[in-house]
């Protein structure tokens, strides 16, 4: 049997992608949810974590360029648009992130310490 017509070629590439994506849904659907009010500030700043690695993809996309000396081609103005694209909503994941971990812990705070901050910024 040649790796040209092993098992996996029966199945179509996009399926098979497709297929991991709806499993990798029903994971992070049922491991948000199972997460405890306590651990959710702790995973608001993970997830900014990831956001700041995909940011960082995002620009190199957005930096892409043809090869040397070719006129710059349709994948190269797609790559571009795609990569924008996503550092502008890995920017809106980022502060959205950091808004609500903010607001979360002004949460816990106590009310003393609340009123002396208030005090001391008149």
């Amino acid at each position: 049997m040649s790796p040209k017509s092993g098992p996996l070629q029966l199945i179509d590439p996009t399926v098979f992608r497709l297929a991991i994506f709806v499993l990798a849904i029903f994971v992070g659907y049922y491991v948000v949810w199972s997460v405890t009010p306590a651990l959710h500030t702790p995973l608001m700043a993970v997830t900014n974590a990831i956001s700041s690695v995909i940011i960082v993809g995002a620009l190199l996309a957005t930096a892409a360029h043809g090869v040397d000396g070719a006129a710059a081609g349709a994948t190269v103005w797609v790559s571009k648009g795609a990569g924008a694209v996503a550092a502008g909503l890995a920017a809106v994941n980022i502060f959205g992130g950091f808004l609500v971990t903010q607001r979360m812990l002004s949460m816990y705070r106590t009310k003393a310490v609340s009123a002396k901050k208030l005090g001391a910024a008149k």
